[in-house]
């Protein structure tokens, strides 16, 4: 298993990130905000997620990184959850959304909910084309 997160899989491209909240579907689930965006099978592209943090939610810089850090790794640890990335591309977008700093337990399990979540959906999706 391989619990990278390259550059690769991280979403950084203006015209796709431009792309996910124009077109992108979207759901809530405490304290995050998800949009996601099936891509087509054709490309080559993986799965490529963002994460943010609101400086108008949490104020200070150094809390914002805490609470992005603790994103990625609940992400990176529990990646393998949604499949494998060549069969299903998606564009996700985690927002964090809550002002207060949530502790790595409460993130990580709202992160594992959140992807089991786009594993469904990404099935449900596969089996109507």
């Amino acid at each position: 298993m391989n619990y990278r997160l390259p550059k690769n899989e991280r979403l950084h491209s203006q015209k796709a990130i431009k792309e996910l909240f124009d077109k992108g579907s979207s759901f809530f689930l405490y304290p995050f905000k998800v949009l996601f965006l099936p891509q087509p099978l054709d490309s080559t592209e993986t799965i490529q997620v963002l994460f943010s943090v609101s400086k108008k939610k949490i104020k200070k810089a150094v809390h914002r990184n805490q609470v992005k850090r603790r994103i990625k790794e609940a992400y990176r640890l529990n990646k393998n959850i949604l499949g494998d990335p060549k069969k299903s591309p998606l564009h996700i977008a985690l927002i964090y959304v809550s002002s207060d700093i949530a502790p790595y337990p409460k993130i990580e399990s709202s992160v594992q909910k959140i992807l089991k979540k786009l594993a469904e959906s990404s099935d449900e999706s596969n089996h109507l084309l």
